[in-house]
Order: structure tokens, then C-alpha cells, then sequence
């Protein structure tokens, strides 16, 4: 759970900003986009195959282009 607390002196954007920073680093929006839906298991591992062919294309293509 992201917690800031605003300092001495700081203004409200600022604690605003580092809210919105801590959150996109401990990836609480993803976590929440990927539990708003049910997949059935063969969903989800067709798309996780899915993903595991786009990674390999993509690396494929940046070692030849070395």
C-alpha cells in the first residue's frame, strides 16, 4: 500500500507527485487492472505465451541488429 506523508513545508503538489511515483514503482495500477477481470487458465496462458513469443521477437531482432 503507497503511503506518503505530506513534510514540513511541502506543498500538495509535490506529496502528489511522489504518490504518483511511489505507485508506478511498486506497480499497484497494473495489479489492479489485472484483477478487475477473470480469465479462465487457458486464457491466461495463451496470453502469457503470447507475450513470451513478443519478448523473443523483439530480442531476436535487437541481437541482429548488433
Amino acid at each position: 500500500m503507497a503511503e506518503v506523508r505530506l513534510q514540513e513545508g511541502e506543498s500538495l503538489e509535490n506529496a502528489l507527485r511522489r504518490f504518483k511515483r511511489k505507485v508506478q514503482q511498486e506497480d499497484i495500477i497494473k495489479e489492479v487492472k489485472r484483477h478487475s477481470f477473470y480469465l479462465k487458465p487457458g486464457e491466461k496462458m495463451r496470453l502469457k505465451q503470447a507475450l513470451a513469443r513478443k519478448r523473443n521477437r523483439k530480442k531476436a531482432r535487437r541481437e541482429s541488429g548488433e
